[in-house]
């Protein structure tokens, strides 16, 4: 009996083994189709820094020479003094 079973196993075995072997094949596959979708982040961007800007004092309300600047116009002394403006540095 001991025999028979380990005849029995032993071909069983083989079976399996020549099965596994059989169904061993080549496939050759060919899919079309869309593409799934992928986001791509931005190249960063390079923003250099602000330029420094150097500005002079602006024009200052007051006397420049013969001339009074109210902060619009410019105006002689002679129509300046006629409008009935004083020079506040007289007091």
């Amino acid at each position: 009996m001991f025999k028979h079973l380990t005849f029995s196993l032993g071909l069983g075995t083989t079976a399996l083994a020549l099965s596994g072997a059989a169904m061993a094949h080549v496939e050759v596959g060919l899919n079309i189709g869309v593409p799934a979708p992928v986001y791509v982040s931005p190249a960063p961007v390079y923003a250099p820094p602000p330029a420094s800007v150097i500005a002079g004092p602006g024009l200052v309300i007051g006397w420049h020479g013969d001339r009074y600047w109210d902060g619009q116009r410019y105006w002689n002394r002679r129509d300046w003094y006629a409008r009935g403006h004083h020079d506040y540095r007289r007091g």
